[in-house]
């Protein structure tokens, strides 16, 4: 898997290939969704109240496919960005018993490779050399934020790039007043505070996205020495450096250790911005710095024309959408197309449609929570046909 993801680290190759959501442009069904909107607002533009449903040539096929049999049990693991979501979707999904796990990607990958579970969590769309009995579904789109535990303080969002994350995290910037940071925040007093970077200890779809971005953005210093995209790299040995597992172990344990800089999933946000973190305003592919609102992710999405049958696709780093945030991707369910039995593969379809569809569990009432959007229609229709391969 390894040397299989090294070779994603160039645009030129065809796995990193940009497409987009057929179709996304000019709807205004993920723009309404994105919004962590009022209730009426969301209400007002939801795709099922429109009267133009761009929806409508997907909604007869979920509705089929969410037909679901009795008696089944269904496990999954991975993604803890996701796991938010999908345990979200467990608990409200009443036909079929879901049991979620948050163990980070590669875990969710390889237990739905070798059978343990149903469904596998990913941020991470699988490598050329896994199983074509694999499928990568596209259930959602989310994103990732870069947070700092800097009290006092006197702004909440600091600009950095990714040549200054990738100086933090090999270890030649160790301090937060460090002219290359300096430079970035003019006018802002930044303390002579050690850099505590964190890092993933598992494996991680999260450290796939980061990993990205310091590839597409300042690959001449970042992946020669240290590898990746991937899921697990070999990171750097940093004086200060720290391992976590999950964001979970990433949101606490950069809450408690001031200096402290930790890439989380965007489920986390809320928590993190809760707990007092910074929320860094980063370099996008059009030079411009941004946060990851709900406008910004569902700019860099947009900037895609089309994407690939099978769903596997990078939406980091856009060079076209002037305010796009740059660390945006789907969110994959990696399930194994030949299942034990014809009932267990139908749970599957039923559930993972209930879940993807914007009347059921990706309303704007349930992503908004999570800073997630739904798939826009032309890449539901992609998630559609792969989950009509499960068998």
């Amino acid at each position: 898997m390894q040397a299989s993801m090294k070779r994603a680290s160039t645009r030129r190759n065809a796995l990193w290939v940009r497409a987009a959501f057929a179709g996304l442009a000019g709807t205004t069904a993920l723009a309404a969704t994105a919004g962590v909107a009022t209730a009426a607002t969301a209400k007002k533009k939801h795709p099922a109240a429109t009267k133009t449903n761009s929806y409508a040539s997907v909604e007869k096929q979920l509705t089929a496919l969410e037909k679901p049999p009795s008696g089944v049990s269904l496990l999954e693991t991975g993604s803890t960005l996701l796991y938010p979501v999908i345990s979200t979707w467990a608990s409200q999904y009443h036909a079929t018993k879901v049991t979620t796990a948050g163990t980070g990607s590669g875990a969710g990958i390889s237990d739905a490779s070798n059978g343990t579970v149903q469904i596998g969590a990913s941020d991470a769309y699988l490598p050329s050399s896994a199983s074509k009995n694999l499928l990568d579904i596209p259930v959602d789109v989310s994103a990732q934020q870069i947070d700092y535990n800097l009290p006092g303080l006197s702004v909440k969002h600091l600009k950095l790039n990714a040549k200054v994350l990738s100086g933090i995290y090999n270890g030649s910037i160790t301090k937060w007043n460090d002219p290359a940071i300096a430079s970035l925040n003019k006018g802002i007093k930044l303390p002579a505070m050690k850099i505590v970077p964190f890092h993933r200890s598992d494996g991680s779809g999260d450290t796939f996205m980061f990993t990205s971005y310091l590839a597409f953005q300042d690959s001449a210093s970042w992946v020669p020495s240290h590898g990746g995209p991937n899921t697990s790299v070999s990171w750097p040995s940093v004086p200060n450096g720290l391992a976590e597992q999950g964001n979970g172990g990433m949101l606490a344990g950069c809450e408690k250790t001031p200096g402290c800089i930790a890439y989380i999933g965007i489920s986390w946000l809320r928590s993190a911005l809760k707990a007092g973190l910074g929320d860094a305003k980063l370099e996008n592919g059009s030079g411009n710095y941004v946060l990851p609102t709900p406008g910004n992710i569902s700019s860099e999405v947009a900037s895609y024309q089309k994407i690939p049958s099978t769903g596997a696709i990078s939406l980091i780093n856009s060079k076209s959408a002037k305010y796009g945030y740059p660390i945006v991707n789907f969110e994959y369910a990696i399930v194994n197309a030949n299942q034990s039995n014809p009932q267990v593969a139908k749970a599957i379809r039923s559930f993972l449609a209930w879940g993807i569809d914007p009347r059921h569990g990706s309303s704007s009432a349930d992503l908004t929570k999570f800073y997630f959007h739904p798939l826009a229609p032309g890449a539901m229709a992609i998630a559609v046909n792969l989950l009509k391969k499960i068998h």
